[in-house]
């Protein structure tokens, strides 16, 4: 454990909050830490048999399976199967160790990450580190959750629960829908539903770190990812190494807050629809299709007497179109070959796609301006976005199960309109959405006194090297706000924040060299650094 001297050494003027002695933590906490500690120390470590992936999307990669118990004070009861990838270090002369990551969520899978290249399999810490990700317990191939009978079962449920709902009728759907899914849950994965919480998942990654013959860890984690880091470092900071986190959770308010949350998010979320179209705008045709070129279309958008602003005039589109799809279903083209989008697809779309300034943005404009045409609309560009963003419905049962056992939600479906109204009032488009993608947490059958092994600060990183915090200033679900409080939160941070970063990706190079740096030597940038976006939306 860090001296309390140092420990205050590195809290920037300000930032440190109120904690009594070297300790910081009432002794309660402390008591529950070193439990839930000892719980994963008294299991042995997982052995490693590794052999060559056999799936062509993870060619030149090693697999093995990890086994954990479901629960954790009963370790020699029930196990699960943890599904873990590795690609060895390009360097073995010089190889430092292993760089463990986690794919963000939660409900993303990290081998999905590793088939999609993921930026770590490359460059100078590639060629230093084993990099080795994996899928979280309740996900992907680690003994998912389940919540349905099947796939068509689950399609049908998907596909037609309306979320956010719009009107008295939807609301009451969407609450017996809750019902329904907490149930489908319980059914069909009841016995592991009280063990995927994050406290789970990071003593599974310890129990990693000691099957990989390491004395302590090195990690990176994006947006959810990131508070599995936080976790693990509050649990286990005496074994951290580095943790480098990115697109920051507010670890306090995910847990103990999470309606704060929700409302951080929905304002930045806003946040960053307004510079989408103040950029679009900018840009114009063609670099963003829904920049108008008609002059007297833009004339009657506009209040007599006020001065044009094309980005408002584009907010006022993008709302009219949100307006139509809430009264109906738009459909796009006509006769034989037409696209219908609802609003809950639509909705959903639209965050996604304003998650990815390089990519999505683009996408998000020629969708708006395909909606906005209706009948004269192109179907096929529809269908083509729609199709690149649809999101994995195993995840959904993943992300639902995982967010019920680590948040804090009001225990009766019938209160969410009022909460999802609250919302709205400072995240018009997208509050009640962040609310209602959680929908079944209502319903969720978890004891009334909480899961015994979720843990809710205090946060305090306590390791020998700091953590390296990364957030982009324009980030639309993992705000630059959250970056700031999970900072104060854990103290023993230096935060960077990316001027002009857009996005929920950080991309530029400062980063990436600061990260090098940072995993390799553990070197760290100056208090108060920042780095400048490579490029903006809409310059391609």
């Amino acid at each position: 454990m860090r001296s309390c001297k140092l420990l205050l050494v590195v809290v920037l003027a300000g930032m440190l909050p109120a904690v009594s002695g070297c300790a910081g933590a009432p002794r309660h906490h402390e008591s529950m830490i070193a439990d839930l500690v000892a719980q994963a120390d008294a299991v042995p470590a997982p052995r490693l048999d590794w052999a060559p992936c056999g799936r062509p999307e993870l060619s030149g990669l090693q697999c093995a399976t990890a086994v954990v118990p479901v629960d954790y004070s009963r370790p020699t009861g029930a196990t699960l199967d943890l599904a873990v990838v590795r690609q060895q270090a390009a360097d073995a002369q010089r190889r430092i160790g292993t760089v463990f990551a986690a794919a963000a969520g939660p409900g993303g899978s990290g081998l999905r990450w590793a088939a999609g290249g993921g930026e770590l399999l490359g460059g100078e810490i590639a060629r230093r580190f084993d990099v080795v990700t994996f899928d979280r317990r309740g996900m992907g191939r680690s003994g998912p959750v389940r919540c349905f009978a099947d796939a068509d079962q689950q399609r049908q449920f998907w596909t037609t629960v309306p979320l956010p709902p719009v009107n008295t009728r939807q609301e009451r759907a969407a609450a017996d829908a809750s019902r329904a899914l907490a149930a489908g849950c319980a059914a069909h994965s009841g016995a592991l539903l009280g063990h995927v919480t994050t406290v789970d998942a990071a003593r599974d990654l310890d129990l990693l770190r000691r099957a990989f013959g390491e004395s302590q860890l090195t990690f990176v984690g994006d947006s959810d990812a990131s508070y599995l880091g936080q976790v693990y470092g509050a649990l286990f900071g005496d074994r951290v190494r580095a943790l480098h986190l990115r697109s920051m959770t507010d670890p306090d308010a995910h847990t103990t807050d999470t309606r704060r949350a929700i409302e951080t998010t929905a304002r930045a979320t806003e946040e960053a629809l307004d510079e989408f179209l103040r950029l679009c705008a900018q840009a114009g045709r063609p670099r963003c299709a829904f920049a108008a070129t008609d002059a007297q279309y833009v004339a009657d958008l506009q209040t007599p007497g006020v001065e044009a602003d094309p980005a408002v005039d584009l907010r006022v589109r993008n709302d009219a179109v949100l307006r139509r799809l809430q009264q109906a279903p738009i459909a796009v083209g006509t006769q034989e070959r037409t696209r219908t989008v609802t609003y809950s697809e639509a909705l959903s779309t639209h965050l996604r796609l304003l998650s990815d300034a390089q990519e999505g943005w683009p996408a998000l404009a020629e969708l708006l301006a395909e909606l906005e045409r209706g009948p004269a609309g192109n179907p096929d560009v529809v269908d083509e976005i729609l199709a690149a963003t649809t999101q994995s419905l195993d995840f959904l049962d993943s992300f639902i199960a995982i967010s019920c056992a680590d948040n804090t939600f009001p225990r009766d479906p019938d209160q969410w309109p009022s909460l999802a109204g609250d919302l709205a009032a400072v995240g018009p488009t997208y509050g009640p959405l962040w609310l209602y993608v959680r929908h079944a947490c209502a319903s969720w059958p978890s004891p009334a006194e909480g899961y015994p092994q979720r843990y809710s600060g205090p946060w305090i990183l306590r390791s020998d090297t700091p953590a390296l915090l990364v957030n982009n200033q324009f980030d639309p679900v993992a705000p630059v706000v959250a970056a700031r409080r999970a900072q104060h939160e854990l103290v023993n941070v230096r935060l960077v924040v990316v001027e002009g970063g857009y996005g929920h990706t950080v991309l530029d190079d400062c980063t990436r060299k600061l990260r090098e740096r940072y995993l390799i030597d553990l070197h760290l940038p100056a208090p108060g650094a920042t780095c400048d976006a490579d490029a903006q939306p809409f310059e391609r």
